[in-house]
């Protein structure tokens, strides 16, 4: 009996277990079964993000991947409509200040881009038929982005729409049924991220106060010697360009900084990276721009020069000459910086000042790299002629690169400095033995003066 009872007993609670499940089980199931098609939609080929990362916005998609935002566009998606401003390319390939562009892609500052691309997004979904009229103009419609800063719609009596202080260009450029996207002309700026860019641009440009020594004074005059004026921004290097040049090949002066010390005013690398890339795409100066790279760190050296502030012209050799120069002449350690020395001139000529200088002075000699050898240009044939004999070459693509620092000047040839004149070895003249005469002793003196005054002085070869 017992038994039964305790039988009875489990199966009891077992029921009662069991209907009080079924009965919370209806409220928790549809929550489960409904979030499955937000996944689904996060995924949806015809989103208006899937459509932005397709679409011929590629930089601002580009920046979009780099902000990490797509989770948190997928998100904002799921919830709600957007309307996207998407800056056209040009915007920001080529109108963006290349100071503030490096300044978004530092891994340090990517909460102000995000905030940025956060600012071109609208969680509401506005066509163009739904702009503000012209006769809001003086009132325009604030809207809040999907960051803490607000965007504000005008419309102009012409019919022209505009995102604070950028034009739409393309209304309704991509439509999908979560979204739309806007095309304008420019980037949108938020302050904060203005200000965190203005903040960041000033604090780099405090430079340390370096501690100072105690005057000096003159001991002549007694007086306190006024310290050298420092030389301007952007104006020309007060030593020469050897005595810039690193140590190398028959290249004795140590590198000497130019004005400014560390903080250069000329980014000399991109200008030598340009000059490469533009000898590149001309075409013909292959073998030159592989020789300035990789052959020799002839690139970086004469990088570093334009950014102390010293002016460099190019005597570019094209592949035809170049490829006549023999084992032999590049083989020895040093022979391609050494050809390579000659045929850069620490001067800014072009075609025009290199012409008229030869045709009002005849020949002109240019001071090369490779101490003390300068190279000879005098005019020939209406052009330019570099180098005397055989080894001249010719002006044959002028002015490939010039951009007020280098100039590039292609030539038909490959120079090299005239042999030093062997001296002729002169005739030793022989040298004429003299022989001394053996010195006579006291008594023999006497003796020969003796037979002098008797005449016979003449028989003894002694007395003589």
């Amino acid at each position: 009996m017992g038994s039964q009872i305790y039988v009875f007993l489990n199966l009891f609670f077992f029921l009662t277990a069991l209907f009080g499940f079924s009965a919370a089980l209806p409220d928790e199931y549809p929550k489960t079964k409904h979030s499955s098609p937000s996944n689904s939609a996060q995924i949806n080929s015809n989103s208006v993000l899937v459509a932005l990362l397709d679409s011929h916005y590629t930089e601002l998609a580009e920046l979009v991947e780099k902000a990490l935002l797509l989770q948190t566009l997928e998100k904002a998606v799921t919830q709600h409509n957007i309307t996207i401003f998407a800056p056209r390319n040009e915007a920001l390939e080529r109108q963006l200040d290349p100071e503030f562009k490096r300044f978004l892609l530092e891994p340090g500052n990517l909460r102000s881009l995000q905030t940025l691309l956060l600012f071109h997004i609208i969680p509401t979904r506005i066509g163009s038929h739904q702009w503000p009229s012209s006769t809001t103009e003086s009132t325009p419609t604030h809207h809040k982005t999907l960051c803490p800063d607000r965007l504000h719609l005008t419309s102009k009596t012409s019919g022209e729409k505009a995102v604070d202080l950028a034009k739409v260009i393309r209304p309704d450029d991509v439509v999908r049924p979560d979204g739309v996207i806007h095309g304008i002309e420019r980037l949108l700026v938020p302050r904060s991220v203005q200000e965190d860019f203005n903040r960041r641009r000033n604090l780099r440009s405090i430079s340390a106060v370096l501690p100072e020594g105690a005057p000096e004074v003159d001991p002549r005059t007694h007086r306190l010697k006024k310290p050298a004026s420092p030389a301007p921004a952007g104006s020309p290097p007060v030593l020469p360009i050897f005595d810039a040049m690193a140590p190398g090949p028959s290249i004795a002066p140590a590198p000497a900084p130019g004005p400014g010390g560390p903080r250069h005013h000329f980014d000399g690398e991109s200008q030598v990276k340009d000059f490469i890339q533009t000898l590149l795409h001309y075409g013909g100066y292959n073998e030159m721009a592989d020789i300035l790279v990789n052959l020799t760190s002839l690139a970086t050296e004469m990088g570093r020069l334009v950014s102390e502030g010293y002016v460099l012209t190019v005597l570019a050799p094209n592949d035809e000459a170049m490829a006549k120069l023999t084992t032999d002449q590049l083989s020895e350690p040093g022979a391609p910086e050494q050809i390579m020395y000659y045929h850069l001139i620490p001067e800014y000529q072009t075609e025009e000042s290199m012409y008229n200088a030869v045709r009002r002075f005849g020949k002109v000699r240019y001071d090369t790299l490779r101490l003390p050898h300068k190279v000879v240009a005098e005019e020939a044939d209406g052009s330019v002629k570099f180098g005397q004999g055989d080894g001249s070459a010719y002006l044959f693509d002028p002015d490939i690169y010039t951009d007020g620092r280098i100039s590039v000047q292609g030539v038909d040839g490959v120079l090299f400095p005239p042999e030093e004149a062997s001296q002729p070895l002169t005739k030793a003249t022989p040298v004429a033995k003299i022989l001394s005469k053996t010195r006579r002793g006291k008594l023999m003196e006497v003796a020969c003066r003796m037979l002098g005054t008797f005449g016979q002085e003449s028989h003894f070869t002694t007395c003589q």
